[in-house]
């Protein structure tokens, strides 16, 4: 096992390292719904298969559902954040799930959740959905605010005609080692609990927890990412783990946010909740040496 020099936290070792994020776009999709269980459902379906740049157009999640009150027309909500590269990427992801996912669900309207934001930031998504109209789509202008009503077989879809997007963060990021499969998995619920909380974020993975934690490059010459191998218990004696030995389970969070203080207070408020469960053995963080972004985030300024 090689680690750097450790701290801890209610007796948790944390390893003196950081996390290291990269810059990135993001939009906030509002989607909303005759009811919270169908606005629900369409912000389900919109984030499908948005885990990791790696391999998905997108990185996205529901950041929290909203309620009638917060919501532009009035309805129950759920307010959605994408991250892409770059922000043509974003807009192809954006057009495409809210075309696939929210135009096709029951009762759904779509509003961008990013407001005044300059012109040369923002992209077009109603205003590429209302062809589906087939000439039948109208126009409506409340304000400033241009929206698109295409005809659809329950009524009306109401889309925004154009969203914004900023710079984002993501990569953030926290490694949980457990004595036990049932700690590991506990103290990495616990921290997802917590880091939901916070605003302007999101844990784009399953249930916002990894299992299958990845390493840049790959003994297969045509992957660009593979296993994890220093952190996989079962891997003890074939390879140099990063692990102790009373280790038997690891789990990672993979926190984006709208901006580097938003991912500093979700690691921060994760790590604490992490540390609150018995039996966690350390907790580290992933990074690159510094080469994958400039974003980097030390545990130690999280205790």
């Amino acid at each position: 096992m090689t680690t750097t020099a450790e701290l801890t936290l209610n007796g948790v070792s944390i390893v003196d390292t950081f996390a290291e994020a990269f810059p990135t776009m993001a939009a906030r999709v509002i989607v909303t719904a005759a009811n919270a269980h169908w606005a629900d459902v369409a912000g389900t379906v919109m984030t499908g298969y948005a885990t990791s740049v790696i391999a998905c157009d997108a990185e996205a999640a529901v950041e929290r559902l909203l309620s009638a009150d917060e919501t532009p027309d009035g309805r129950p909500g759920v307010s959605v954040l994408v991250f892409a590269f770059n922000r043509d990427a974003l807009a192809k992801a954006v057009v495409g799930r809210v075309g696939q996912c929210v135009l096709t669900c029951p009762t759904t309207a779509c509003y961008n959740g990013l407001l005044d934001t300059p012109t040369d930031k923002q992209f077009s998504v109603g205003g590429q959905l209302r062809f589906f109209g087939d000439s039948f789509q109208q126009s409506k202008k409340i304000g400033t605010q241009r929206l698109w009503r295409i005809p659809v077989m329950d009524g009306e879809f109401v889309c925004e005609d154009r969203f914004g997007s900023l710079k984002g963060v993501a990569g953030g990021n926290l490694i949980i080692a457990g004595r036990s499969p049932q700690a590991a998995l506990s103290a990495s619920e616990a921290a997802v609990t917590a880091i939901r909380e916070i605003p302007n974020v999101i844990l784009p993975f399953p249930g916002g927890i990894v299992r299958s934690g990845s390493k840049v490059g790959s003994r297969y010459k045509k992957l660009n990412a593979s296993t994890n191998d220093a952190y996989c218990p079962t891997l003890r004696g074939m390879t140099d783990l990063a692990i102790p030995e009373t280790v038997e389970a690891v789990y990672e969070i993979v926190i984006d946010g709208l901006a580097a203080d938003d991912v500093q207070a979700a690691m921060r408020a994760g790590l604490h909740a992490a540390c609150s469960v018995e039996e966690i053995e350390m907790v580290t963080a992933g990074n690159y040496g510094g080469k994958l972004g400039p974003h980097h985030f030390h545990l130690k300024d999280l205790l």
